[in-house]
């Protein structure tokens, strides 16, 4: 399965330690996430429906209320780069 770029640069940040963290509105809807990696540095081209694309591809998931982190099917998807071993 083919993805996008911008969904290769999350993958290759999440696949390095990197996580997403959400922010839910009052009726529990998720409202923003933002993706930080593993130095803690916030990526600035992050948005919902990015977001939503890699939660609905099952690439990414959250256990136990904690932040989304990547999958075995995320890193399959994935492909491998030099800086990504």
């Amino acid at each position: 399965m083919d993805i996008s770029r911008a969904e290769q640069r999350i993958l290759h940040l999440l696949a390095q330690g990197g996580r997403i963290e959400i922010i839910r509105s009052e009726t529990k809807k998720i409202e923003d996430a933002s993706c930080f990696t593993r130095d803690g540095w916030l990526y600035p081209d992050f948005g919902i429906e990015l977001f939503r694309k890699l939660r609905r591809l099952k690439a990414i998931r959250s256990t136990d209320g904690y932040p989304y982190r990547i999958t075995e099917k995320g890193l399959k998807l994935v492909r491998a780069q030099l800086n990504n071993r």
